[in-house]
């Protein structure tokens, strides 16, 4: 299982903004030294000892910076106290990682996706998925009974990677009357499957899996399933591939 830290290491800089904050204070010379040099600054934070924290970006990786009190240094990486506990640790996962996970549920919200049970079950849970995916349907056949209880809607945010005629079958289940149905029938057939591909795919249909494929490179990943979903402390998470049997309460919750 791969965190929502690690998946920031990939799209920080895509998903980020500068806070207007900062965008409008002058930063002290050795943090624009580092703004110059590529750093993105997307926050500050108060620090001991007459620190001063910065939260930015560089090369894709989160980190913390640390401003002397005479302003003409700074220090780059963790700060610990003397019981070994991490001090760069929640100001980076306030400034950095919860905005970020913010954005890239809204991303993931805004995709075409096909949805799998009821609307108002009480947890959602996103995956990118290509019809010829065998481990995308072991993750729907693995769901299932929290599916069928009502706990859990999968939403299937449809690319076109596996196969040649992979998008061709992924624009046959959205241009379907009723997309869910379409893919119910096409997960429960397994193999067996006899979803046709589209012959031509519609336009904005073919936008729709541009769109989506987008989103999965801008997120940097490269198979399905990609689950991304939130932890008992509203934590966005990511699972790469089929979980574990082991895994699954984590990503769906109690099973029923």
């Amino acid at each position: 299982m791969i965190s929502i830290r690690c998946l920031s290491l990939l799209s920080l800089s895509l998903l980020i903004l500068q806070s207007p904050l900062l965008q409008a204070e002058e930063l002290p010379a050795p943090i624009r030294a580092l703004q110059d040099k590529g750093a993105r600054i997307i926050g500050s934070f108060d620090a001991p000892d007459g620190l001063r924290g910065y939260a930015a970006e560089y090369q894709k990786q989160a980190m913390a910076l640390y401003l002397t009190r005479d302003g003409k240094h700074v220090l780059a990486g963790n700060l610990y106290d003397e019981k070994g506990a991490d001090l760069s640790e929640a100001p980076l996962q306030k400034l950095v990682y919860e905005p970020m996970s913010k954005e890239v549920w809204s991303g993931l919200e805004k995709s075409t996706w096909i949805a799998d049970g009821n609307a108002d079950a009480p947890n959602v849970v996103y995956l990118f998925s290509d019809a010829n995916c065998p481990y995308c349907n072991m993750f729907w056949e693995q769901a299932r009974p929290w599916v069928k209880a009502g706990k859990v809607q999968l939403r299937h945010i449809m690319v076109g990677i596996i196969r040649e005629d992979s998008a061709a079958k992924a624009a046959a289940l959205l241009a379907d009357n009723d997309p869910q149905a379409a893919l119910n029938t096409h997960e429960q057939a397994g193999k067996s499957s006899k979803l046709k591909p589209l012959g031509t795919i519609p336009k904005e249909i073919q936008t729709r899996l541009d769109a989506n494929l987008q989103l999965m490179n801008d997120l940097g990943l490269s198979a399905t399933p990609s689950i991304f979903y939130l932890d008992a402390k509203g934590q966005l998470q990511q699972q790469q591939g089929a979980p574990q049997t082991a895994q699954l309460e984590k990503i769906l919750g109690p099973k029923p």
